[in-house]
């Protein structure tokens, strides 16, 4: 019973920031817009968090290391705003182009804080209660309210919702705001809670994975829980299983990724693509249908 317990908890710990991120990727492509940079997004939130609690001492600075990373986020992906939405550019390419910049510019600006662990350590529960707080929060915006209601719009029809009145632009900008900024907050639970220090690639492709679980739970917030818990004891599984087996570390490392095109396999066959917003990815223009 304590190992099962134990197993959860882990999970959980491994699942906080694949919630997190993939909670801001729900956001922004609810309004139609696909932002790949997760990844970069969250190099720059884990740098910019742990710079700030590392140069306060984490003396009462946590919520404002907190804030810098989840600022650093929403700063990223409004510049992936601007290239698709203002400019109209590819948002796959642009999106790619952002995760090379975000990790490259962390890893550069990142290298006078290597080697320096913050030593009071925050507790993990505010940052994984909050993140399923706000699952069910965002749940209940998007099927209940005025505010799911606009931003469901624009995903799936923005020409209708142009001719209701609604400011497009103005509302894919905030979508991808948020989504940026929940980015740079799990960025900052890696530097500041699961490995309090900061580490060149110490985002290890979790963004990716975060961008794969919103196409396997469907682009709905409440699944996307269990889905990052899900591939949370799997991350826990890939290190309690190494060295226990005869079978090769890197095998256990690729176990998460391996996964992730196996459950993409099967919602592609399923049709979970089809409760994709139908404007995803399509950049508008007024006047255009």
């Amino acid at each position: 019973m304590n190992e099962i317990l134990d197993a959860l908890l882990r999970a959980l710990a491994f699942g906080t920031p694949l919630l997190l991120a993939s909670l801001g990727a729900i956001v922004n492509e609810r309004a139609g817009v696909v932002n790949l940079g997760v990844e970069g997004m969250m190099a720059l939130g884990a740098l910019a968090g742990f710079a700030v609690a590392y140069g306060g001492g984490m003396g009462g600075n946590l919520w404002l290391a907190v804030l810098a990373a989840m600022l650093a986020g929403a700063l990223a992906a409004l510049l992936h705003a601007f290239v698709t939405i203002t400019m109209r550019a590819n948002q796959f390419v642009s999106g790619l182009a952002l995760t090379l910049l975000g990790l490259g510019l962390a890893g550069l600006l990142g290298k006078q804080f290597e080697g320096f662990p913050l030593f009071n350590q925050p507790p993990q529960w505010p940052f994984t209660v909050g993140a399923i707080v706000l699952s069910l929060v965002l749940a209940f915006v998007l099927q209940s309210t005025r505010i799911g209601l606009t931003l469901r719009s624009v995903g799936e029809n923005p020409a209708a919702a142009d001719v209701l009145g609604l400011n497009v632009s103005a509302v894919r900008y905030a979508a991808v705001a948020v989504g940026g900024a929940l980015a740079g907050l799990a960025g900052a639970y890696l530097s500041l809670v699961y490995r309090p220090s900061w580490t060149d690639g110490m985002t290890a492709g979790l963004g990716w994975i975060a961008v794969a679980l919103v196409i396997f739970v469907g682009w709905n917030p409440l699944r996307a829980i269990f889905g990052a818990v899900f591939f949370g004891l799997l991350y826990y599984l890939q290190f309690r299983l190494q060295g226990q087996s005869p079978i090769p570390t890197e095998v256990f490392s690729a176990m998460p990724y391996l996964l992730v095109i196996v459950v993409l396999g099967v919602a592609g066959l399923r049709g979970q693509q089809g409760s994709a917003p139908e404007a995803l990815g399509r950049p508008y223009t007024r006047g255009e249908r």
